[in-house]
């Protein structure tokens, strides 16, 4: 099955696809596999809003076919505001509830650019107590690095372009996209 873009409009620009639905799908449950086998069965997912809840949910399900039972969490952070650059600040919108001390915790993203987001959350968890707090990101952008954070578990590597789509958003749009795309620019 593939999945069509919708027309472009006045109000909505074209959008081509660079991770197809049943490319991601795939990458899920590969990504499962691997994070089941290699993690504690007490992990903690803490998955940071509002970016990953599609990847998470997604992730979550299939972790539960490998058999994996783990708890999840979330955390609202805050760096872009309306704009498409980082400010570099972080700030934290929604905390998480679930205690971290001594727990292991995967915390997942939608992606990781300038490493300002999830350094900040990484370092967070582990102050709380976590004994070790892995990042998985579906998508990384190693050339928009500003921190030396690297994900221990990645999706796709992604070039220097404005995704949109499986939750990744474009002034809080495009979220609904059930790929990953680059907006067009206008002709």
């Amino acid at each position: 099955m593939t999945t069509a873009t919708p027309p472009a409009t006045p109000d909505r620009p074209a959008v081509s696809i660079r991770f197809s639905a049943a490319e991601i799908a795939s990458r899920v449950e590969e990504m499962s596999i691997d994070l089941a086998a290699k993690l504690p069965a007490d992990t903690l997912v803490v998955s940071v809003l509002k970016g990953s809840f599609v990847f998470a949910a997604d992730l979550i399900r299939a972790l539960s076919r490998t058999g994996a039972n783990w708890s999840m969490d979330f955390l609202t952070l805050s760096s872009y505001g309306t704009g498409t650059q980082t400010t570099g600040h972080v700030r934290i919108v929604r905390d998480i509830v679930d205690e971290v001390r001594e727990r292991d915790v995967l915390l997942v993203d939608d992606i990781l650019e300038s490493g300002f987001t999830l350094s900040f959350a990484k370092k967070l968890l582990l102050e709380r107590g976590a004994h070790r707090v892995w990042v998985c990101t579906l998508l990384d952008k190693p050339e928009k690095r500003r921190t030396e954070l690297q994900a221990d578990f990645v999706g796709f590597q992604a070039g220097d372009e404005f995704l949109v789509g499986y939750g990744l958003d474009w002034a809080h749009r495009f979220r609904g996209l059930p790929y990953i795309g680059v907006v067009e620019k206008p002709q």
